[in-house]
């Protein structure tokens, strides 16, 4: 079942409309890619702080709390400023497995108003190959939104 993009930036840009804030907009983001995205078992952000990745608001198990840029797929994404789409996590040289269930991962780098990285949004599935070029366009569109409303 492929997701709806169109209808899940509409969601999102209408949860944004009124709201700058962050927080809300990035715990808003992770709730509805949780419920409206089939299979995967993670869904949220970490934010930059001082040249490292902190988690930030998320749906699914306890997740890593600090993430070294470079390390694992989000510190790469981060660190390149380039969507990491990983079909199989494990043949990832240096993946962080925060859960053992995760087989596949996107990640996309979020930009502050200079253009700098300021945070990624990461969704895991445990489904190996589960992201596709799709998503990945349908993912970045989201996150634009998300940047526009607050970042």
């Amino acid at each position: 079942m492929a997701a709806d993009y169109e209808l899940l930036c509409s969601m999102l840009s209408s949860l944004t409309l009124n709201e700058r804030h962050p927080v809300p907009n990035m715990a808003n983001a992770a709730a509805l890619l949780w419920q409206e995205l089939p299979d995967i078992n993670w869904a949220g952000f970490y934010t930059m702080e001082d040249g490292y990745l902190l988690l930030g608001p998320f749906q699914g198990k306890p997740a890593c709390i600090r993430i070294p840029l470079g390390k694992g797929v989000c510190g790469t994404a981060a660190e390149k400023n380039k969507t990491q789409l990983v079909k199989d996590v494990h043949q990832f040289k240096g993946h962080i497995a925060c859960d053992s269930a995760s087989n596949s991962e996107i990640v996309i780098p979020l930009h502050d108003k200079d253009k700098k990285v300021c945070a990624v949004l990461d969704i895991d599935s445990p489904l190996t190959g589960r992201f596709t070029d799709e998503d990945k366009a349908g993912l970045e569109k989201f996150a634009h939104i998300l940047e526009k409303a607050c970042m």
